[in-house]
């Protein structure tokens, strides 16, 4: 009474059977009618004639692989679990996630992998696969690098401090040099006669010279300290000095590509390229990235023209022969640090990049570093040289330059040791060197090591130099904090 009429299950009434059976037989004949009929035009078609010449299919050569896409997708598999299983180890002992992918990737290679179970190895990273993977791997450096390039708030470097910009190039500087010195002993042992001094004392250099600024702002905010006075110091003195150490490498790479009369073009479509996008094409941008912004919601036609853009940048500085990264970062820095559009895309990318892209990086890496190159005492010795070397620039520059500055020693010290964190950055940077040929596989390995050893160390000295006295969030919003997602 009052109530709803129970209307009854049409499923359950005989007519909804009979309707079933009905359907079910309709489907039957077709099938029985569909048979039938292949047969007949089939007994028709094996009667008939054909030109004669080379079929559709391919012969495979020995040993050719038909299921190259199924081994493509397990090697990602592989990647992807045992980056996020080592980075969540290397998590638990308070290391950044990105040292544990790192070391995931090299397990994955010849050093570990490749030396336990060579079948295995084989089986999960064929030969085959190799192609697809380094540009799998070139294509998330791309993307990184561009969000890395988002994450700077290009108007806090113009706003730092003469201290600050005199920090940031002092732990530049004085690695370079000493990298430089240090090339005089590793070139008669660890080079080649077909790479000149010059270029492989710059790429040296610029090596020992690099600062992962995302690995250090994920240090920082684990530790719950980038909003801090120094923290905002550290973040911006890193920042420049990527900066500053790109256009270095940039520099390097487009004497290593060109050749004397190539050289000049070479630079001279540098000097054109970055005019077009700091004077054209940023002001430009600073003009119709606030329009996107006003919209109700940002389409994928908007993110589209933006990554659309990304590449053509990336395109360029490929084509000129200062690598693809390079446009993708500088595009990814002169877009507005905080516009929706820019947030929208970190939100977008980010994660994806993280986990899909930058495990396939550091497994490329892992597959390039043979740690059985590195044998014998003398090796060893000239390992350990590297990257006492490394820190002495990095800690020893920037410790200088902070006192200078009118920092105390604690803060100092903390300083360098952030500003030594190199990480994922100089694992790009190796890449680079390595695929031009300016440094042998042994001499990767060894800078690798060095990469990583400098990583894992900052955290623990770092928490010991300030465990007493330390930095204390004050800064309301620092500008830079969002590239911490980045790793």
């Amino acid at each position: 009474m009052g109530g709803t009429a129970m209307t009854p299950d049409i499923d359950d009434s005989p007519l909804s059977r009979a309707g079933r059976t009905k359907v079910y037989a309709f489907y039957g004949g077709m099938v029985v009618v569909a048979v039938i009929a292949f047969l007949a035009i089939r007994s028709i078609g094996e009667g008939l004639g054909a030109p004669s010449g080379s079929g559709a299919r391919v012969p495979l050569e020995a040993g050719q692989s038909i299921n190259t896409l199924f081994h493509a997708l397990l090697a990602l598999a592989v990647i992807v679990v045992t980056a996020r299983v080592a980075g969540w180890l290397f998590g638990l002992v308070g290391q950044p996630a990105v040292i544990g992918e790192v070391v995931g990737g090299i397990m994955l290679g010849p050093s570990l992998l490749g030396q336990i179970s060579p079948a295995l190895h084989a089986q999960i990273l064929p030969a085959s696969v190799t192609p697809f993977l380094s540009v799998y791997a070139q294509l998330g450096v791309i993307l990184y690098l561009f969000l890395v390039g988002l994450d700077l708030d290009l108007s806090v470097l113009r706003k730092s401090g003469h201290a600050t910009l005199a920090i940031s190039h002092a732990s530049i500087i004085a690695p370079f040099l000493i990298g430089s010195v240090l090339a005089l002993g590793l070139y008669p042992i660890l080079s080649t006669s077909d790479v000149p001094f010059t270029v492989f004392a710059l790429f040296t250099g610029v090596s020992l010279s690099v600062t992962a600024f995302p690995v250090l702002a994920r240090i920082l905010t684990d530790l719950k300290i980038s909003r801090s006075r120094m923290g905002v110091v550290a973040l911006t003195c890193a920042a420049i000095d990527d900066v500053t150490a790109w256009c270095l490498l940039a520099l390097v790479v487009s004497i290593v590509q060109a050749r004397s009369a190539d050289a000049v073009r070479t630079v001279l479509l540098t000097v054109a390229f970055l005019f077009v996008v700091l004077q054209v094409a940023a002001p430009l941008v600073r003009r119709v990235i606030p329009r996107l912004d006003r919209s109700p919601d940002l389409t994928r036609a908007a993110l589209s023209v933006v990554l659309i853009a990304m590449l053509a940048s990336a395109m360029t500085t490929e084509y000129i022969g200062i690598h693809g990264f390079f446009g993708a970062f500088l595009f990814g820095a002169i877009l507005p640090h905080g516009s929706r559009i820019a947030t929208e895309l970190n939100r977008r990318l980010d994660d994806f990049v993280a986990v899909l892209f930058l495990p396939v990086f550091f497994a490329y890496t892992g597959a390039r570093t043979e740690l059985g190159l590195v044998s014998g005492v003398q090796d060893w010795l000239i390992c350990g040289v590297i990257i006492a070397m490394a820190c002495l620039g990095k800690f020893g520059g920037t410790l200088a330059a902070s006192r200078l500055s009118g920092l105390n020693w604690r803060d100092s010290a903390a300083l360098g040791i952030l500003m030594n964190t190199r990480g994922l950055v100089q694992l790009i940077v190796l890449n680079m060197g390595l695929d031009l040929g300016v440094i042998t596989p042994k001499l990767f390995t060894m800078l690798v090591m060095m990469a990583l050893v400098t990583t894992v160390m900052t955290t623990p000295i770092l928490q010991i130099l300030l465990r007493k006295h330390p930095w204390v969030e004050r800064v309301p919003s620092a500008a830079l904090e969002g590239v911490a997602r980045l790793t």
